[in-house]
């Protein structure tokens, strides 16, 4: 047990010395970009008076190592600053929207998990097949494509000319109730499963025939234990360790890839408000939604290296 806490405690420092680097990165790749903040949010019909004054207000005027390390103390403690469009909170901006892309992201995990897990245990076990074939050709075609275009093809088919689904998501949660908003948002999540589904499902099949390939393994077959019963009792034991990596992988990417998705969709997400206040030059809430993308990315892959330390002994102890 000792061996596995300090092998976590060791991932957490290196994710914190990353999210540390993550936020220099996204602070001072903001402070590069051309333009004058206060005259890019007051406009050109600014006076010199505002414009100073709104330097003054946002510490324009102080060096660029003083305001990082203000900011980064402020967002230690969860304060982001003030948006400069709508004056609020950038916490209290944020927290809405991250909770429904948190909604969408957990709506798409349900369906693909299962699915791509299943679908990579099937097509292993139909190695060479036709429907290992079929599957290839498919996956790759679904990994090979942009989400927006998956999106947009979605839009036409299932909106446009089949108009079984709405082609926009953007729902408000107050107002509606629990069917209709998992009806109103099945295509950005679709669009999701498909992406993910296909990743998933091809690092499963890629892990169970490698482990088939194993003497314990064959020496089970020798036995005359059932295929079925080779790939469940003596197999996907072994393949879980890979398995939660790619699939706590994929959650992040799910959580941290939905820009575009969100943007096709119109959905109320922290993705959309990301490109809108990029739009907008909302620089507080732009550095704040940066960071937690990159927190979560960290927060799940430190939960997939968990993951696959608890479910392969050889990791637990690796001397």
């Amino acid at each position: 047990m000792s061996d596995v806490l300090s092998i976590v405690l060791k991932r957490l420092g290196l994710g914190l010395i990353t999210l540390l680097v993550i936020s220099i990165l996204i602070f001072f790749a903001v402070e590069l970009l051309p333009g004058d903040i206060a005259q890019a949010v007051l406009g050109q019909g600014a006076t010199e008076e505002n414009l100073k004054a709104l330097r003054e207000q946002l510490g324009l005027n102080q060096p660029a190592i003083f305001r990082y390390l203000e900011w980064l103390g402020g967002a230690v403690q969860g304060d982001f600053g003030v948006s400069l469009i709508s004056g609020r909170s950038v916490a209290e901006t944020i927290g809405p929207r991250f909770a429904a892309t948190l909604f969408l992201a957990s709506y798409a995990a349900v369906i693909a998990v299962p699915i791509a897990i299943l679908l990579g245990i099937i097509v292993a076990l139909l190695r060479d097949s036709i429907f290992d074939r079929v599957a290839n050709v498919l996956t790759l075609t679904s990994i090979s494509s942009p989400e927006f275009f998956l999106g947009y093809v979605l839009i036409l088919y299932l909106a446009v000319k089949n108009p079984w689904f709405p082609a926009l998501a953007n729902v408000n949660f107050q107002d509606i109730g629990t069917v209709e908003l998992y009806y109103r948002t099945f295509l950005p999540a679709l669009t999701m499963v498909l992406v993910v589904v296909a990743h998933m499902m091809r690092m499963t099949r890629a892990s169970i025939i490698n482990l088939l390939a194993s003497p314990y393994i064959e020496m089970a077959r020798l036995k005359g234990t059932p295929a079925w019963k080779v790939i469940v009792k003596h197999a996907l034991p072994n393949a879980w360790a890979p398995i939660i990596n790619v699939v706590a992988l994929n959650l992040a990417y799910l959580i941290t890839g939905v820009v575009l998705v969100e943007v096709v969709f119109v959905y109320p997400g922290i993705g959309q408000l990301l490109v809108d206040s990029v739009t907008k030059r909302d620089f507080p809430v732009v550095q704040a939604c940066c960071l937690i993308f990159a927190a979560t990315f960290i927060l799940l892959n430190l939960a997939a290296d968990v993951g696959a330390i608890l479910t392969n002994p050889r990791l637990r102890h690796p001397k």
